[in-house]
């Protein structure tokens, strides 16, 4: 058993790369990721997962094709499995996700955003 607390400013501290989640921890067949994004991201789905969107500071859009949500730090929202749906964040935002392992960042699109392999923070 780990007997350190995780401390999620110095994890974020290390990524310097937007759009490219690091695992932080693993529990139940589910992996938490954090991510620097700014911009755009690509539209895509999960059919069979649901993700979870938790902003720790800044702000994002969730585009989706009837409308958008905007989250700001401290809020967070569940994209259900197979809505199609494309991140931005006008400026630097981290991101906390829950999501199943298996979870690919571009659910079933590929682009050159696409993380097959994701590395520990």
């Amino acid at each position: 058993m780990n007997t350190l607390a995780l401390n999620l400013i110095e994890k974020f501290d290390s990524i310097s790369e937007y759009w490219s989640p690091k695992i932080v921890a693993e529990l139940n067949g589910q992996y938490v990721k954090i991510a620097k994004i700014k911009g755009e991201f690509v539209w895509h789905n999960h059919q069979n997962e649901d993700e979870l969107f938790y902003v720790l500071k800044g702000e994002m859009h969730l585009h989706f094709k009837e409308n958008t949500i905007n989250l700001k730090k401290g809020e967070m929202y569940t994209v259900p499995k197979g809505i199609e749906h494309k991140p931005e964040a006008p400026e630097e935002c981290w991101i906390m996700m829950f999501e199943p392992k298996e979870t690919l960042n571009t659910g079933s699109t590929q682009s050159e955003m696409t993380r097959e392999k994701l590395d520990w923070a």
